[in-house]
């Protein structure tokens, strides 16, 4: 028993969970999908010139990046070098077309079923995103010389790179919910969090590889801000600002009108947005990048432009970072907006009872309500904006540790995911009378 008393809580926890047979089963059954997918990761899509594609990922930095979100399926552009990203990008469509479209909305406000069905979409949605994107990346790897013609002339062999493609997103995100239903965590979370772990180790050992015999200072300071900069994330995704909310409860006791009163709070999130700015700026400012590899080979105007965008907005440039962090920020505050309004807890509040002190119901709360959601944004949309720009300080202080990317929306997902599913362990736990991971 004293064994048990000294022993780590974070460890004793951890030994906890495995000796329930249920939540063993739950680990279990997330790890054996995890490595499915490392297995997945490694069936290369036919037809491609690895000598040429690895030679293209060290011409373009950006590449390296986005890398890390597939744990290694890019480079080696296997099957899964789309990951769950398609799946992500329909999601956070239907995010923005619920409030929009009358009968989207209707469905959200339909319960089980209708987020059932909004899912449904969700994933027919999926499909011609995921063939869009991989017909994308084909073009860019034939401008390179990585593949043969791409095209409708070689209609067969593209049709069957595309389709094997989308094949391999559309399997992750079953592995994802499978995850979610017989597992532990988030599923689509896990995959991404699966790939960008993975991809680490490899991220490392080129730091220390380009180090080597050299100066190892670089290194060392790159891997010190990865580490700061996760407390970072880690205290920004935690912090919040809490509301204090009283209730106006009435009771019949012997019929009579008794009237009793409770209180509580709303947490209202610092980083309400999470990662989806970084990645709605991502999008936006790699799309002259990638327009201009398809005229780089033109003459005249488009040509030209084409040769300045890859001068000067590229990843390296000042341009590009200062671009990155101006739309990070108006995202920030676009999306924690978007959210908020559907929230919609100023009528909630009402219809329940409850009250600000200090603050009358109704349009007083939602003016109140918006007006401290907005100051506290401004924290949260300014850290976003730090974060996003922090690898390429990085990669300026730490000399010689260039070949290394710390990707700012990587850390982010790792970070949350991370956090989530302690949490649910945490209450796993807790049902059970065990202590959890998380005081």
């Amino acid at each position: 028993m004293q064994q048990r008393q000294t022993r780590p809580r974070l460890i004793q926890a951890m030994i906890d969970s495995f000796t329930l047979p249920d939540l063993r089963r739950r680990l279990l059954f997330t790890l054996g999908i995890l490595v499915a997918f490392r297995f997945i990761a490694h069936v290369p899509v036919p037809g491609v010139d690895q000598v040429k594609l690895d030679q293209m990922f060290k011409d373009v930095p950006l590449l390296g990046m986005l890398d890390l979100f597939s744990g290694g399926a890019m480079r080696q552009f296997s099957v899964a070098a789309m990951g769950v990203y398609p799946y992500i990008t329909a999601s956070i469509i239907m995010q923005l077309l619920v409030p929009v479209i009358p009968r989207l909305q209707a469905l959200a406000q339909e319960g089980e079923s209708g987020r059932n069905r909004i899912n449904a979409i969700t994933h027919w949605m999926t499909v011609p995103l995921a063939a869009l994107q991989g017909y994308g990346q084909l073009v860019l790897l034939h401008n390179r010389g990585v593949i043969g013609d791409v095209g409708l002339h070689n209609m067969l062999s593209t049709s069957s790179m595309v389709l094997s493609m989308v094949a391999g997103t559309m399997f992750l995100v079953w592995l994802g919910e499978l995850i979610t239903e017989y597992g532990i965590g988030n599923g689509v979370s896990i995959i991404i969090f699966g790939g960008i772990v993975a991809g680490l180790p490899d991220q490392i050992g080129h730091g220390y590889l380009a180090a080597e015999g050299h100066d190892y200072s670089g290194l060392f300071v790159f891997i010190f801000i990865a580490l700061v900069t996760t407390v970072l994330i880690v205290i920004f995704t935690e912090a919040h600002r809490r509301i204090p909310v009283q209730y106006a409860r009435t009771m019949f006791r012997g019929g009579r009108m008794y009237r009793q009163g409770g209180s509580t709070h709303i947490p209202l999130r610092v980083n309400t947005a999470g990662m989806i700015p970084l990645i709605f700026a991502m999008s936006l400012v790699i799309l002259p990048s990638t327009i201009a590899t398809y005229f780089e080979n033109s003459a005249g105007v488009a040509g030209g432009m084409s040769h300045w965008i890859n001068d000067w907005f590229t990843i390296n440039r000042w341009l590009y970072q200062s671009v990155y962090f101006l739309l990070v920020l108006g995202f920030a505050f676009f999306y924690t907006m978007v959210i908020f309004e559907q929230q919609n807890l100023a009528d909630t509040l009402q219809k329940q009872g409850g009250f600000v002190p200090g603050i009358r119901p109704g349009r007083n709360t939602s003016d109140y309500l918006n007006g401290v959601i907005l100051r506290i944004t401004w924290a949260g949309a300014l850290f976003l904006a730090f974060i996003a720009v922090i690898p390429y300080i990085a990669t300026r202080v730490a000399a010689g540790a260039e070949v290394m990317q710390l990707s700012s929306t990587g850390m982010l997902i790792m970070v949350g995911v991370a956090l989530d599913t302690m949490r649910q362990l945490e209450a796993q736990l807790l049902m059970r009378r065990y202590e959890g991971f998380l005081k």
